[in-house]
């Protein structure tokens, strides 16, 4: 009953068009002063501490890298190094666009970001070229969404900080630590790296079916003068991940690194900022970073009312009891969360469901770190769906394509990517690989 009324309320808030950040700020209000007796002190102090932690410090300095970087030129030349090299096939300007949205990935962290730095170049170079707008916008949508999954990744960051310090226990009642951003974030390589290839093929054969342009294939010298342009934008790959893997700095610390990494090659190599520009990069990347820590706060609160209440507990045994198993619960909440997705932003659903469903997925045996590759996923396809998915707004603003049309020309690889979540789902082996082969896991 607790769980429905507080639902309750968060849902008719969500109806009205608030916002969800202070939806759930008023949903933990209105259910202290009409339903509980909880000092008034205690979520005083939980607002201020509930965001007051070492790993949150690094979705700042990731936003800001990303904005250095999608307001210089390494988006321009990670796109011509791309084109160099697999230009010449069917589809060859679609293919390098989604391993330019991979490459960006990788030092951006954010997929809105990853559609406007390459959606913007790419989209129009290829009508140009002769392919169909619904073409271009189609594969830029849906390969953008690589920038929450390719890590490094804010929504990660955002799982790693919602389900941090809690007590959950496994299958036979042992104790099972929360994942790491660190293995989170090496955890995402490969399920990236293989819907990368995913959205590849499919952009190949579409292409090879309709018989679109092909560019003349590139010389192995306009290869290496591209590579070459593109290289102090592709060392921030190997500065983000070998430093944290390397065990130089940790996941935070490297945001921060990346962050005046990406200043320095954007104002002082490539030169595409000036210091006169500097201040507005920083009050943008200021202004997004500010929503996300108040969403941040308000979803602390809320998932502090659900734990004082006993809520997730409840669930986790009221789903066990159920016996959908570990296969019917993982479909339930697939089909959850992309319901949701659809109209919902992903940090928030990441922040207001990991609490619920986290403790239900290990009560069942499932491991922390293939339950969040999972959940983002998840909120990647989501970017890509109606009524609000992010990726679908930036790339209808690119094409000055409708939204419905949009939303049509991304079905072909929203499929592929369904196709990947039943894969990554259900063979959690493609996820762990990697954190158990360094030991992280």
């Amino acid at each position: 009953m607790t769980a429905l009324i507080i639902f309750a309320i968060l849902a008719i808030l969500l109806v009205t068009g608030m916002p969800v950040s202070i939806a759930l700020g008023l949903t933990v209000f209105t259910f202290l002063f009409g339903f509980t007796e909880i000092p008034m002190d205690s979520i005083a102090l939980k607002l201020f501490t509930g965001i007051e932690k070492f790993e949150i410090m690094a979705i700042p300095f990731f936003i800001l890298a990303g904005n250095f970087l999608t307001h210089g030129g390494v988006a321009k030349r990670m796109i011509r190094f791309a084109t160099s090299l697999v230009g010449h096939w069917y589809g060859g300007m679609g293919m390098a666009a989604v391993m330019a949205c991979a490459l960006f990935a990788a030092i951006s962290g954010s997929s809105p970001a990853t559609v406007m730095a390459v959606g913007s170049i790419m989209i129009p170079a290829m009508v140009k070229q002769g392919y169909p707008p619904h073409f271009g916008v189609g594969s830029i949508a849906t390969a953008g969404g690589l920038g929450i999954l390719i890590p490094p990744s804010i929504v990660m960051v955002m799982y790693a900080v919602a389900t941090s310090g809690m007590v959950v226990t496994g299958p036979n009642g042992e104790a099972v630590k929360s994942a790491s951003i660190g293995t989170l974030f090496m955890a995402g390589v490969i399920p990236g790296l293989m819907l990368a290839a995913m959205l590849a093929a499919t952009t190949w054969h579409r292409a090879r079916k309709n018989n679109y342009p092909r560019m003349p294939r590139a010389s192995w010298g306009e290869r290496w003068r591209a590579f070459r342009q593109s290289v102090w934008g592709l060392m921030l790959i190997v500065i983000i991940m070998g430093g944290i893997y390397g065990g130089i700095f940790t996941p935070t610390e490297a945001a921060a690194v990346s962050a005046v990494y990406a200043f320095v090659i954007a104002v002082f190599v490539y030169k595409d900022i000036t210091l006169r520009e500097v201040p507005r990069v920083l009050l943008s990347s200021a202004a997004m970073s500010a929503m996300l820590l108040y969403i941040i706060t308000n979803a602390v609160m809320f998932a502090f009312i659900l734990t004082s209440e006993q809520i997730p507990q409840a669930m986790s045994d009221w789903i066990v009891d159920l016996g959908l198993g570990k296969i019917g619960f993982l479909l339930v909440v697939n089909l959850l969360l992309l319901g949701i997705g659809m109209v919902m932003e992903p940090s928030a659903i990441v922040l207001i469901m990991a609490p619920i469903l986290y403790p239900v997925a290990v009560k069942l045996g499932v491991d922390p770190v293939h339950f969040g590759i999972m959940m983002v996923v998840n909120m990647e396809i989501g970017l890509c769906t109606p009524p609000v998915g992010l990726n679908l707004y930036v790339g209808s603003a690119i094409s000055k394509l409708g939204l419905t049309q949009v939303s049509k020309a991304v079905s072909p690889w929203l499929l592929t990517a369904l196709m990947f979540l039943i894969v990554i789902t259900y063979i959690p082996e493609i996820t762990l690989f990697l954190p158990r082969l360094l030991g992280m896991n």
